[in-house]
């Protein structure tokens, strides 16, 4: 029956490798089964093969899910915490975005600024905040009280946003202050143990003077010369008080704008015609400009005559002082240089402190009033001695200038 139905002499195909073009023989009928076979055992192969490969990508896809899961539960947690601790946080933390609006911020940032940012401009915001002194520092007046904040900005690269951070440092600065009395108050018993032997001597000197002013056959010539050393002697004793009172007393009082060119004029009205008196070369280098500062005018003033009182002491023979001032867009700084012969290393590390002298008539304190002036103005006094000899004293004052973030 096969050999009827295959008559046509059609080409049949029954595998790549096998083309009939006549009817088949037994032989090639078992030659086609037999590829048939192979083709499907193959087949078989590569299914099992195929599911093999199949069965590995999901066991890899399974272990892949199951890192990412870990992962974002894992992150999810951390965002959890970090939340938890931005709601617990003392300080305050607020994000802008590239056109300084509000766009996050903690609970702490709205107890500390007292209003509703989210959405609000920052430049809006910070009006309300009065630079201080003190660097990174603002006034905030909210509620009849005034607050001590401190403010940083960082930019978060690619993103064009701002976060900011801000803390009420007011509390610790009650505590400073609180601190530096107590200092004040300790310093005073050493004060009073030191100024004991010094306000004995000139009380000794003035009574034994004021008794010889009570003899009747006093010449008038030793009687006026008595008289002028219990007057010096008194002097002595009222510097020595005073000195003390104002180490005591140490912050600046009101500040008030004053020119810098005011300012140095002052101060050369007083210490010139010292200078002149003493023959000392006194040379100023001062910037021209129209500088204004915001500071204690008396209070600084005081402090740059003490310096320069102090250079007087020790200047070289024949004395010269210079007096050099700097500024740039942060701060303002004095410079007084002498040509004596320099500071010691026991004193140098030790000029600032109280009842520190070199002087026998000295109490000690006249620069550390100097530095508590400075201070109590944000800024720092350092001494050292200069390359081509002598000692010199910086005092460096910061600048006020407008929020900026």
């Amino acid at each position: 029956m096969n050999q009827e139905k295959n008559t046509s002499n059609q080409p049949v195909s029954l595998s790549p490798s096998l083309q009939i073009t006549g009817p088949l023989s037994p032989d090639q009928l078992a030659e086609a089964f037999r590829l048939f076979a192979q083709s499907s055992v193959r087949l078989e192969e590569a299914y099992q093969e195929l599911q093999e490969q199949v069965q590995q990508l999901n066991e890899q896809l399974a272990v892949a899910n199951g890192e990412l899961r870990r992962e974002y539960e894992a992150k999810e947690a951390l965002s959890s915490r970090l939340a938890l601790l931005l709601d617990v946080l003392p300080g305050g933390v607020l994000v802008l975005d590239a056109d300084g609006c509000v766009l996050e911020m903690n609970p702490a940032a709205q107890r500390i600024l007292g209003n509703p940012l989210p959405g609000a401009m920052w430049q809006d915001v910070s009006a309300a905040l009065v630079k201080t002194d003190a660097p990174h520092e603002y006034r905030l007046e909210r509620g009849g009280e005034e607050r001590r904040i401190v403010l940083h900005a960082s930019n978060i690269e690619g993103s064009g946003e701002t976060v900011l951070l801000l803390n009420d440092v007011t509390d610790a600065e009650v505590l400073k202050q609180q601190l530096e009395h107590h200092k004040k108050l300790s310093s005073m018993g050493e004060m009073a143990a030191s100024l004991a032997h010094q306000l004995r001597t000139p009380i000794a000197t003035a009574l034994l003077y004021s008794s010889h002013l009570g003899r009747h056959d006093l010449p008038e010539a030793e009687r006026e010369r008595f008289a002028l050393r219990v007057q010096e002697r008194l002097h002595h004793l009222e510097r020595m008080v005073q000195d003390m009172l104002g180490f005591v007393r140490g912050r600046s009082g009101l500040r008030e704008a004053v020119e810098l060119a005011e300012l140095m004029a002052d101060l050369n009205q007083i210490v010139q015609p010292l200078m002149v008196d003493r023959h000392i070369d006194y040379h100023i280098d001062a910037p021209p400009d129209r500088l204004v500062l915001q500071v204690d005018r008396k209070a600084l003033l005081g402090a740059l005559v003490n310096v320069l009182e102090n250079a007087m002491q020790f200047c070289g023979k024949p004395g010269r002082i210079e007096l050099l001032v700097q500024t740039d867009a942060d701060r303002i700084c004095w410079r007084v240089k002498d040509n004596g012969a320099g500071l010691s290393e026991s004193v140098m590390h030790r000029l600032f402190e109280p009842f520190v002298t070199t002087r026998s008539e000295g109490t000690g304190l006249g620069l550390a009033i100097v530095r508590n002036v400075i201070t109590a103005h944000g800024g720092r006094v350092s001494a050292s001695n200069a390359q081509e000899g002598g000692a010199q004293v910086e005092i460096c004052l910061p600048l006020g200038g407008s929020l900026e973030v």
